[in-house]
């Protein structure tokens, strides 16, 4: 999976005021914790932080807090809830020989036959969670489409990769091909001309 770099810097517990003192100078309060560490306190440039937020893509942080240097996972956001500006992220330290959960986008790609049938291709879900090595989790998980049928699903529990697990529920759907009017109508007529095809045959 690929990295991304986050220079922190360390703060102090304090009150709310000192809180919001930290946000007004365009900085946003973090907290680090997990794998064993004490909890660390610390703020980020909320311009920085956007590249986490504000993407499809999921990371493993590269987190520098003053000089000190930690492997974490983006674990918690919260936004305020009339701007939607983040107005505080939760980190969980890792480890680069531990498995680690985490949400990874879906690639769903091919020209599915149910489509070409005159379905409807229907999204259900743009990330699955998956348990591995930070080192061979993939940036994204690839899904082809192609021999999707009309009528079908694919879920969770459909999928498998070397190196990793998924798990999400086996039962999430990923995407399906719904029925429409013109594939039932093709449908009907592809009846209907078997019918007249056989009628000859018959007489």
């Amino acid at each position: 999976m690929k990295h991304i770099a986050l220079h922190g810097t360390a703060r102090t517990k304090g009150r709310k005021s000192l809180t919001k003192s930290i946000r007004r100078e365009g900085q946003v309060p973090c907290n680090l914790y997990g794998n064993g560490i004490e909890n660390v306190l610390f703020s980020v440039d909320a311009r920085d932080l956007k590249a986490l937020t504000h993407t499809p893509n999921s990371y493993i942080v590269d987190l520098d807090i003053d000089g000190k240097n930690y492997l974490a996972i983006l674990h918690e956001l919260q936004f305020h809830p009339v701007t939607d500006n983040t107005i505080h992220a939760d980190f969980l330290a890792i480890s680069a020989d531990k498995p680690v959960t985490i949400n990874v986008p879906l690639n769903i790609f091919g020209n599915c036959i149910g489509v070409k049938a005159g379905g409807k291709l229907l999204i259900e879900a743009r990330k699955l969670r998956v348990c591995g090595l930070p080192d061979q989790i993939p940036d994204v998980l690839d899904i082809d489409i192609t021999n999707l049928r009309l009528g079908k699903q694919i879920t969770a529990g459909d999928l498998s990769y070397e190196g990793i697990q998924i798990v999400s529920p086996k039962t999430t759907g990923v995407c399906t091909v719904k029925h429409t009017r013109a594939a039932m109508a093709g449908a009907g007529d592809e009846e209907a001309s078997a019918e007249e095809a056989a009628a000859p045959a018959a007489e």
